[in-house]
């Protein structure tokens, strides 16, 4: 079944950016809506940002619209988010998934082990 695999992320200074990678070894995304997903322990998942399999409709988290864009390259198969204007609170592990649409609570296959982001000066 469909496994993503993140990549990315990283330690980033306050106002600066980083970049998450998703991808599927051995699967074609482009038949599947992606989203980006927050989860802090102790708190409920939070889905930042999904982009429909087209690639055009996304779908932006309040805290996301304005820093954060979501693309698609489906001639590489990878789907990106570029994370500008970092706060300190938008470090935790990012994951990256395949609802069966943005916003749904159903996916399709497996979660990856998801990327840590740290903002920190």
């Amino acid at each position: 079944q469909l496994k993503v695999v993140e990549s990315g992320g990283g330690l980033a200074q306050p106002g600066g950016s980083v970049r998450l990678s998703c991808g599927a070894p051995g699967f074609d995304l482009n038949y599947y809506a992606i989203g980006w997903f927050r989860q802090t322990p102790g708190k409920e998942r939070e889905e930042i940002a999904c982009i429909n399999n087209r690639g055009d409709i996304t779908k932006y988290a309040e805290s996301a619209k304005g820093r954060f864009t979501i693309s698609r390259d489906n001639t590489k198969n990878i789907v990106t988010l570029q994370m500008n204007m970092l706060k300190p609170e938008d470090s935790d592990v990012y994951y990256c998934a395949a609802p069966a649409t943005c916003g749904s609570s159903i996916f399709f296959g497996e979660w990856g082990q998801g990327t840590q982001v740290t903002v920190s000066s």
